[in-house]
């Protein structure tokens, strides 16, 4: 955490001393040199022609593809659930009634409808897997697409090249990795946190303010923050140590003392209007977040919309305590999901940042053909169905099929790692590139014989 409360400059070993400016936290804003970035582009690793960000939300918890978006009304009634389709702006594409905003925005996303992986379903392994494009083996822990991006391309300007919003996926049922750091890259290239609520009526970023229980003691609260900053910055300015620092310490100097990079974060200059269209929720404000985010220079911002499946509403629909149930995808679910997606698309959209901004959505698995006894289902990684458009991908099209039951791919099987092929081609990634992996051993970036979905590509 960055920490701007010291009243005198700040010294190192004999003179400058680094750790009363950080305070330990994710500081991952660390970029490529130009050196580096100028060899993989010679080497053609990356192609600054096609500079695509994205979008990437993680609908933890695992929506149901029968009660969203590949429903089966012809399907008896346990099978089919409680919902029903309604048509949307796409002829042919129907989707469930619990999303209408969506559906007036089907010929901007296509619905990849024969998602599945063969590994456990447990919530930690299919967001490995969805976030990383591989499962967590021997010991080595794949990196998130928003950390390699920060590693072949670094950051735009002052702000980070990967943030993660709000917070990171905390505990559901397992004790493994989620798939949301750098794993193997290393630390310097993990995302940075928000680590914070962006619908608290006293939201605030920490790593850009002091800690409360400091900052009460050294700093003059009648004194406007922004000074207070400002004043920091100039004693640190002073010191010639200053411009020995390593790369990792001059990202966090240069995020804490850029004004844009802090008005990005400053969601209270969105008009009410457009704040109460996202949803005054959680997922709803982080969307909103993550479109200001793009517009200050982000290249990948990653949106949890749940941080546990435990006593919280969210899309794991067992139907019985500590989960959800079903009704929540009309009650609540459904309708965060439908007004933050949407009017993310719509911004996007109006300010001309959809051409080259990709927007994907989601879970880790599907969930059961069959309704439970408790009147929900449980965990199916055989079938389910993503969501993904914007930037280079076509819109207003369903990619693969489900059976007659939505229990097994019947068309086009799409495996997690041909995600991984199509978001990174869409980042404009060579797919050949290998990245570094323990002992300088070369990783490829996808699995070989793995090729991105190439029915979303224009």
């Amino acid at each position: 955490m960055i920490r701007l409360d010291s009243d005198r400059p700040v010294e190192f070993c004999d003179g400058l001393r680094r750790r009363d400016f950080l305070h330990a936290g994710s500081l991952s804003m660390l970029g490529l040199g130009l050196t580096q970035f100028l060899g993989l582009k010679a080497q053609g690793a990356i192609d600054p022609r096609k500079d695509v960000n994205c979008i990437f939300l993680m609908l933890v918890g695992a929506p149901s593809q029968l009660d969203t978006w590949d429903m089966k009304p012809n399907a008896p009634i346990e099978i089919r659930g409680p919902f029903k389709p309604i048509k949307t702006n796409v002829p042919g594409i129907e989707i469930s009634e619990n999303f209408p905003r969506m559906a007036t925005h089907a010929d901007k996303f296509s619905i990849v409808r024969s998602m599945y992986h063969t590994a456990a379903a447990v919530h930690d392994t299919g967001h490995q897997m969805m976030q990383t494009g591989r499962l967590f083996q021997g010991g080595i822990e794949h990196p998130h697409y928003g950390c390699v991006l920060s590693k072949l391309k670094g950051p735009k300007g002052d702000v980070p090249a990967h943030v993660l919003l709000p917070r990171t996926i905390g505990n559901t049922g397992g004790n493994m990795p989620h798939g949301q750091n750098a794993g193997y890259l290393g630390k310097s290239f993990d995302p940075f946190v928000l680590n914070a609520d962006p619908s608290d009526p006293n939201f605030r970023v920490p790593d850009l303010l002091p800690p409360d229980y400091l900052s009460a003691l050294r700093v003059d609260r009648r004194k406007n923050w922004r000074a207070e900053v400002d004043k920091s910055v100039s004693m640190f300015e002073t010191s010639q140590d200053a411009r020995l620092l390593d790369s990792t310490f001059h990202q966090a100097y240069t995020l804490m003392s850029s004004q844009k990079a802090r008005e990005a974060f400053e969601l209270h200059k969105e008009p009410e209007k457009v704040r109460e269209k996202y949803g005054m929720n959680r997922f709803g404000q982080s969307c909103l977040l993550a479109r200001r985010m793009i517009e200050a220079g982000v290249r990948f911002v990653t949106v949890n919309m749940f941080e546990t499946v435990f006593d919280e509403i969210t899309w794991d629909i067992h139907g019985s305590k500590p989960f959800s149930p079903i009704s929540c995808y009309k009650d609540l679910v459904g309708p965060m999901f439908d007004n933050a997606y949407s009017s993310l698309l719509e911004d996007l959209t109006d300010r001309g940042l959809y051409k080259n901004t990709m927007v994907t959505a989601m879970g880790e698995f599907g969930r059961t053909p069959k309704v439970n006894p408790a009147g929900g289902r449980d965990h199916w990684p055989q079938c389910w169905s993503i969501i993904m458009g914007g930037g280079p991908l076509k819109g207003g099209q369903i990619v693969g099929a489900s059976d007659e039951i939505g229990g097994s791919p019947k068309d086009r099987p799409t495996n997690p790692g041909e995600v991984a092929a199509t978001i990174f081609k869409g980042l404009g990634i060579d797919m050949h590139t290998e990245l570094p992996g323990f002992g300088g051993r070369p990783i490829p970036l996808v699995d070989r014989g793995i090729e991105p979905i190439g029915e979303l590509f224009t």
